[in-house]
């Protein structure tokens, strides 16, 4: 463990193009594009550097002088992280060599040197591993580290990528809640609850604001189910619509919702006090 990282080791899962929905979310966010120090911290990578050595290839297109750090708690990982970096160097990878990227040792205590701080940190399939009430004091310390208008992505999503969900934080607090989905063969969307962020995953219980989303976003699911004839990108974007026109705080348009996103605020599924 690095001397004076915040955290415990976990499994360190680790698959090729398994952040791809995450990624491409970051990837458009305002607060990268408008950055004047756009750092980026991929924190709890795993077993491999790949997904961040992924993340920066996916934001350089949309900020070509982003740059990411990688940190994990373990210190295999990084000297893993560290040889793979080698070989992109060498040019003997698909990624660019030239790629402003980085691993060190860290927890959730962000360090990073000469007083920077991240605009954004991507924290996925971390706090899963932890507890539900250790949750709110490692959002606190990852929020710390982040620059004015910074964002903290915090989330878990399955093995392949497939399903996947995210709260974003600012400064506040949480803003909002994503789920994406591959919608191709989706028999439900709330095939979302085993991959909810930890603060939620208990809460898909009765009486939950969470539980009822999940519930309404279903039931819709099966209203719509005439469009499937449309493709399922077409069904989904009636969810969407349905759901906005229901009341929901939906948050974006049909251009996320083509990617079978759908983003809420926060305090329509926030967990019941």
């Amino acid at each position: 463990m690095a001397s004076g990282a915040v955290g415990t080791v976990t499994r360190g899962t680790t698959n090729t193009n398994r952040l791809r929905r995450v990624d491409r979310w970051i990837a458009a966010l305002p607060e990268l594009r408008r950055a004047r120090d756009p750092l980026v911290v991929d924190l709890g990578y795993g077993a491999s550097g790949v997904t961040a050595l992924e993340l920066h290839q996916r934001l350089a297109k949309a900020r070509p002088e982003v740059e990411v750090v990688g940190l994990e708690i373990e210190p295999g990982r990084v000297r893993t992280a560290n040889e793979q970096l080698a070989r992109l160097r060498a040019g003997a990878t698909g990624f660019d060599p030239s790629a402003r990227i980085r691993f060190g040792l860290g927890g959730f205590e962000v360090p990073l040197p000469d007083g920077r701080r991240a605009t954004v940190i991507r924290a996925f399939n971390v706090l899963r591993q932890y507890r539900e009430v250790d949750v709110a004091a490692a959002w606190g310390r990852m929020r710390s580290r982040l620059q004015p208008g910074g964002l903290l992505v915090e989330g878990t999503c399955d093995e392949i990528g497939r399903i996947a969900s995210w709260v974003a934080l600012d400064a506040d607090g949480p803003r909002s809640l994503t789920v994406s989905l591959r919608l191709r063969g989706l028999d439900a969307p709330s095939v979302v609850a085993e991959r909810l962020p930890k603060a939620l995953i208990h809460r898909n219980v009765p009486g939950e604001r969470v539980h009822r989303f999940l519930s309404e976003l279903d039931r819709e699911w099966r209203i719509q189910s005439p469009l499937a004839a449309y493709g399922p990108r077409q069904r989904w974007i009636a969810v969407a619509q349905a759901m906005r026109s229901a009341g929901w705080p939906v948050v974006g348009g049909r251009t996320r919702w083509r990617l079978g996103e759908l983003t809420v605020e926060w305090e329509a599924v926030a967990p019941a006090e």
